[in-house]
């Protein structure tokens, strides 16, 4: 029997995606509170990844030949128990049983400050919560699982369902909850179908440590929020725009990512959503 790939999160929006892309090969799949979906093929397995003992077991037994582990938790309490913690036991039972490892990473490791483009040559110097436990995580990993891959990525949208963005994007549009955007805050926007097949690809190659795999265009969240209203349809005139520098919140305001290394080595090709929102790619 072959071995199974084993995706981390798997009721998730990118690890959805994920068990769709992979239909056909013999799959397993974490969970911890939402109830997954009937999903033919798919060993669902009920695992907090902060249980080391438990992650060791169930990946002993699996014994996957690659795992992509895409459990976080963004706010709360024990996030940062999940995101570096969890991470480090999924790196170690993977490394335990030789199984290829591709970590999901972020882009909000940065403290924005760059001019340009950050690489993967580029240091974490994250300035928010979130992004300190995520730069921890990402060092544990690599320590733990010296063949792993760290993939930083960015705003994901374009599923089968809405994501939080494209949610978001189109309640403003429609005049409700009163949302601002900012436009000085960049980021490189990611179709999460591309980004799923990227992952994919990534499993049955050997790059080891970081690379970005982010969609190719800069855009502010504004201009971002504009773009996916008008991929569904809709008229971007009513979103609210604001300055991040003024507001006075903690997040960093360049988080692009270069991925042209990605692009270089990849068959999947990550179209921008610049493309994406001309193409209508959410109407009906």
């Amino acid at each position: 029997m072959s071995r199974p790939l084993l995706v981390t999160g798997g009721t998730g929006y990118l690890g959805s995606e994920l068990l769709r892309r992979a239909s056909g090969r013999r799959l397993a799949a974490t969970y911890l509170r939402s109830e997954p979906p009937p999903a033919p093929g798919v060993e669902w397995l009920r695992l907090d990844v902060r249980d080391a003992a438990a992650m060791r077991a169930a990946v002993e037994r699996l014994r996957p030949e690659a795992v992509i582990h895409t459990a976080y938790r963004q706010e709360g309490g024990g996030a940062r128990a999940t995101n570096v913690d969890g991470a480090e036991a999924v790196a170690r039972a993977a490394a335990e049983v030789g199984a290829r490892l591709v970590h999901v990473s972020t882009d909000v490791l940065f403290d924005g400050a760059k001019n340009g483009l950050y690489t993967e040559e580029d240091e974490p110097s994250p300035i928010t919560d979130y992004g300190r436990a995520k730069a921890d995580g990402e060092r544990a990993v690599l320590a733990a699982h010296p063949g792993a891959l760290a993939v930083r990525t960015s705003l994901i949208y374009g599923g089968a369902e809405p994501s939080r963005h494209e949610r978001m994007a189109c309640d403003a549009a429609r005049g409700r909850g009163g949302m601002v955007f900012f436009e000085d805050e960049l980021r490189s926007p990611v179709v999460v179908g591309e980004l799923a097949a990227a992952l994919l690809e990534l499993t049955g190659r050997d790059e080891r440590g970081i690379l970005n795999v982010a969609g190719p265009d800069t855009v502010s969240r504004y201009e971002f929020a504009f773009l996916l209203a008008q991929a569904h349809g809709l008229s971007g005139e009513r979103i609210l725009r604001g300055r991040l520098k003024p507001s006075g919140r903690a997040r960093p305001a360049n988080c692009a990512l270069d991925s042209s290394r990605a692009r270089s080595l990849l068959e999947t090709r990550l179209r921008g959503v610049f493309e994406y929102a001309a193409a209508g790619s959410a109407r009906p």
